[in-house]
């Protein structure tokens, strides 16, 4: 398949980026950080997002949504990452609407399916337990109690998960079992620690102690939540990798408009020679990016559900691209703006912090890179 767009998505990418520029600049994210909203986003901004469509994008149409696929919400990714956009898009339009599409009940998704598309709830999924992504490391257990289970464990950096109403968790089930179960906030056992994370976007820490999980619950088949779990965090890796293309070229952008505005020796420092170098290089690093994270969201449509191992290297491999390459670009971004771009009135500071964030959320470049070595066979 050609790396372009066709015609439909290049208008949702135009009417995304016209959204979100004009809605939520990175001065919405300045409000909120300022502000120490509670929320961290705006719920006003979300509903209108859901009147535009984005919230629905992988939501069935047979329950409200549009029955788009991952190119159309990597679009959507992209362009939050070019604002750094505070939204429950990623946690609850992304990873709770594709688990609940893919292994929900009839009646689960009758209920959540909708409200998602609507922008009505805030669902959040919840896997890692340690500083460091892990989805084969999961501790938490899920024990038989009668007809339903009993959950006891811990999660960190749960998206949104300060706010949601309700919780997918994955939780060990037997030895080598998954379970996606999903757990109502409010239930008796639950406890929700707000963090704050360097780029003032917002996660939780969760516990669970002795949670009573009913049999209408679990989301698919008993043990058998580890292959819905590695499609669903496919999909949300190449979507966060979206956003760290929007990022980069972003900052890649803002870095120009510098180089040809700040002079020094009476010329424009985008005319030396060794700055242009750079500039190039990061630029090609972008190009590169671009396709291949194209080609993963591509790739996640296409082969998902009948093979998705095929869709899992390419989308490790953009997935590790893009955290180096929005690395490089936040921190050619700050050196060439000199000592100045450390200060927090320059918005190429908060790309950096949000860089790092995303760098790590669904796998850092190591993890995506061994996961590349594994499936080649070394």
């Amino acid at each position: 398949m050609a790396l372009v767009l066709n015609e439909e998505q290049d208008m949702l990418r135009d009417s995304v980026n016209a959204f979100v520029s004009e809605r939520a600049p990175v001065a919405h994210l300045r409000k909120l950080r300022d502000s120490r909203d509670a929320v961290g986003f705006d719920r006003q901004l979300w509903r209108q997002f859901a009147e535009q469509g984005y919230s629905a994008i992988l939501v069935p149409e047979a329950h409200g949504g549009l029955g788009l696929g991952a190119v159309e919400a990597g679009i959507v990714g992209e362009a939050l990452g070019r604002t750094l956009t505070p939204s429950p898009f990623l946690s609850t339009a992304v990873l709770a609407a594709c688990t609940l599409a893919r292994a929900g009940s009839p009646a689960q998704q009758k209920q959540l399916l909708p409200a998602i598309a609507a922008a009505e709830t805030v669902i959040a999924l919840a896997v890692d337990e340690a500083s460091k992504h892990r989805p084969d490391a999961i501790a938490a257990k899920a024990t038989r109690d009668g007809a339903g289970f009993r959950l006891d464990g811990a999660k960190t950096f749960v998206l949104d998960g300060h706010v949601a109403e309700r919780f997918i968790v994955a939780a060990r089930s037997s030895e080598r079992g998954l379970t996606l179960l999903l757990v109502d906030a409010r239930a008796a056992g639950v406890q929700i620690e707000r963090t704050l994370m360097v780029d003032a976007h917002n996660a939780a820490r969760l516990r669970f102690d002795g949670v009573r999980i009913a049999p209408d619950a679990v989301i698919g088949e008993v043990d058998a939540g580890g292959a819905v779990l590695d499609e669903v965090l496919d999909l949300g890796r190449v979507v966060v990798a979206a956003q760290l293309l929007g990022l980069a070229d972003t900052v890649f952008g803002l870095t120009l408009g510098y180089l040809k505005e700040r002079r020094q020796f009476d010329r424009a420092i985008g005319e030396f020679q060794a700055l242009q170098h750079r500039a190039a290089e990061l630029y090609i690093d972008i190009e590169l990016t671009r396709a291949l994270v194209l080609g993963a969201l591509q790739a996640v449509d296409q082969h998902g559900d009948r093979n998705p191992a095929k869709a899992a290297l390419i989308v490790a491999q953009a997935k590790a691209h893009a955290c180096t390459t929005a690395n490089r670009a936040v921190q050619e971004g700050v050196q060439m703006h000199g000592g100045i771009g450390m200060t927090d009135e320059f918005d190429v500071g908060l790309y950096m912090k949000r860089a790092r964030a995303l760098q790590e959320l669904l796998g850092d470049a190591g993890f995506h890179a061994d996961r590349v070595a594994a499936m080649g066979g070394y």
